[in-house]
């Protein structure tokens, strides 16, 4: 027995004090202070965090001061780590295990995750949770006793942190982690989105709104895919040059089209419109240019960003009816993650999917509010957040 499960069994079944990165307060600096984690309950494992990544959907919770925001709250969501102890009633994974927390729960037992066509689980349909899904109660205190809510099942910035089972997913170890973390969100989430839900077909034309990580990754997705054209919009110009890392053979700055419409300006470039058009943003607005500009007969558009709550879409239904075209929502990509995250695994060992580049910065726990820093100023992708490196 190697040197951590000897430590793992000493800490089985007993409350476990670590550090945390705690949100007090909306957009207020994290907190890092020692919190308290409770052994797992039924059908959950604790799990050791080896690192976590930072996504824009953690600074979109952190800032928003309105439900489902709650506060104090531990945030995070993209992370790999090794399972510390489990429940007696689990069997499928073991201390020991590498595993990915993903907030899409796949719990196998459900229609829709038995089913090919979905990874919507009805068991545990997914919403943006602040208590653990099965009993709906914490599994972290702070040293007063006061409750801290979770996130989204997941609640990564935390040194160990409890799961339940359908959101876990084991990997492969030979991935390195600072990789493997991307694939709990935003990676496997645009990849996703051109392999599964759009299916990209080589020889096809692509255009995106918004070149953001997800964008990037949506670009990846469709240059495996063997997307002839792929055409990245934005508003800032430098994403051009950096694009290209991913696949990008066409840009277009959204504030120089003149007295064009975005979406004109993409029907010109492609004589009648893009095969596939995906929305990265999370605007209203911008998903009514995508579905412009995706080709009559046989266009998609996948939405993929996420909006402002109510925010609401209005298409004709004579336009509905007469232009042919797909419009479809894109949650975690439409994979599903205890079959799908191996395969992407797999893709990348074997160096057809690059994740290597999104990785733009790396902290320590320490600094996890300079991650925060450097996506709000634009300068990062994905910036890994090490809790013990």
């Amino acid at each position: 027995m190697n040197a951590e499960k000897v430590e793992f069994s000493r800490t089985a079944g007993k409350p476990i004090r670590c550090r945390a990165a705690v949100a007090r307060e909306a957009g207020e600096p994290l907190v890092i202070e020692e919190v308290i984690v409770a052994p797992p309950k039924s059908r959950e494992v604790r799990i050791k965090i080896i690192c976590t990544s930072l996504c824009f959907s953690d600074i979109t919770f952190w800032r928003l001061k309105v439900p489902p925001a709650c506060f104090p709250r531990i945030l995070g969501h993209e992370a790999v780590g090794v399972v510390e102890s489990v429940a007696e009633d689990v069997h499928e994974l073991a201390p020991g295990d590498t595993v990915l927390p993903i907030f899409l729960p796949d719990c196998a037992e459900c229609t829709d995750c038995q089913s090919n066509k979905s990874n919507l689980c009805s068991k545990f349909p997914f919403h943006v949770a602040s208590m653990m899904p099965r009993d709906g109660t914490s599994r972290f205190t702070d040293l007063k006793g006061e409750t801290l809510f979770h996130f989204i099942y997941t609640s990564s910035f935390s040194e160990y942190t409890v799961v339940d089972v359908a959101s876990v997913t084991k990997i492969d170890p030979a991935i390195p982690p600072n990789r493997a973390c991307l694939l709990s969100c935003g990676v496997s989430t645009g990849v996703g989105a051109a392999l599964r839900t759009a299916n990209v077909e080589s020889g096809s034309t692509v255009a995106i709104f918004g070149l953001g990580a997800i964008g990037l990754a949506v670009a990846e997705g469709a240059r495996i895919a063997g997307a002839k054209r792929i055409i990245g919009v934005d508003i800032n110009p430098d994403k051009h040059e950096i694009g290209k890392k991913f696949g990008l053979t066409d840009f277009v700055d959204s504030r120089s089209c003149g007295n064009k419409s975005i979406s004109q300006v993409i029907t010109d470039m492609t004589d009648g419109g893009a095969d596939y058009c995906f929305e990265c943003v999370g605007l209203a607005s911008l998903v009514h240019e995508a579905y412009a500009c995706c080709r009559k007969g046989w266009g998609k558009t996948v939405v993929v960003g996420v909006d402002k709550p109510g925010s609401q879409l209005t298409f004709s239904s004579f336009e509905v009816l007469h232009m042919g075209k797909t419009l479809v929502g894109s949650l975690y990509g439409g994979l599903k993650p205890k079959t799908d995250v191996p395969m992407l695994i797999k893709k990348y060992l074997d160096k057809e999917l690059e994740l290597d580049k999104f990785v733009t910065h790396e902290v320590n726990f320490e600094e996890i509010n300079r991650a925060f820093e450097l996506l709000l100023q634009g300068k990062s992708l994905r910036c890994v957040i090490w809790m013990d490196k």
